[in-house]
């Protein structure tokens, strides 16, 4: 196998979670501000032009951060980063879907509308009008997760999941692009990211 990865907050969340379970996958950067993702060579690789991309030793391609996790967790499972059982796995999945929608999705759409503008115009929806309202919108998203959170050692409770690395790479992303995280707003995550980003895997 071997890993198409570029910067950006997706493709640390797949080296991330490959270096939690144990697993060795060799990398392939993508220059995706040179607009190397754009090119027809990756484009026959991923026709969404995104990263990650895990090429299989068949040649089978595999997109999209969530569906590449899931395939590593099942081709790995001596590690489980998703859940061992029924109920573990629909309550990782449950945490995802709700960091997706109260901070992924309005932060990133909040970086294209403001700092990212110029580099995404061309390639996705932005909306600069609604810049602000989409950064506010992911405070507001911290501020929920924080409560939630609480005292747990991990989004899940005390074990660490995929939702764990999913916010934490995006919580470093929001760093980079002028959406901190408001640590005395926000305690309980400001303890929780020092401890994740304690770990071996954060330097993936």
């Amino acid at each position: 196998m071997k890993l198409y990865s570029s910067i950006g907050p997706n493709p640390r969340l797949v080296r991330m979670f490959a270096a939690e379970k144990g697993i060795q996958l060799p990398t392939v950067e993508v220059d995706i501000i040179g607009g190397e993702n754009r090119q027809a060579g990756f484009l026959a690789l991923n026709p969404t032009g995104t990263t990650p991309v895990l090429e299989l030793d068949d040649g089978q391609v595999i997109s999209e951060t969530a569906a590449i996790c899931e395939y590593l967790e099942e081709a790995f499972p001596g590690i489980p980063l998703i859940g061992a059982t029924a109920l573990q796995r629909a309550q990782t999945r449950m945490w995802c879907r709700r960091v997706e929608q109260s901070v992924v999705q309005p932060m990133t759409a909040g970086f294209r509308a403001a700092e990212g503008f110029e580099l995404f115009k061309n390639r996705v929806p932005c909306y600069p009008q609604a810049a602000d309202q989409l950064k506010r919108a992911a405070a507001e998203g911290l501020c929920w997760l924080d409560e939630q959170l609480g005292e747990q050692a991990f989004v899940c409770g005390e074990r660490l999941s995929v939702a764990d690395l999913l916010l934490f790479c995006f919580l470093q992303f929001g760093a980079q692009v002028g959406q901190g995280l408001d640590s005395e707003r926000c305690v309980n995550l400001a303890r929780w990211q020092a401890a994740i980003g304690a770990r071996a895997s954060a330097l993936s």
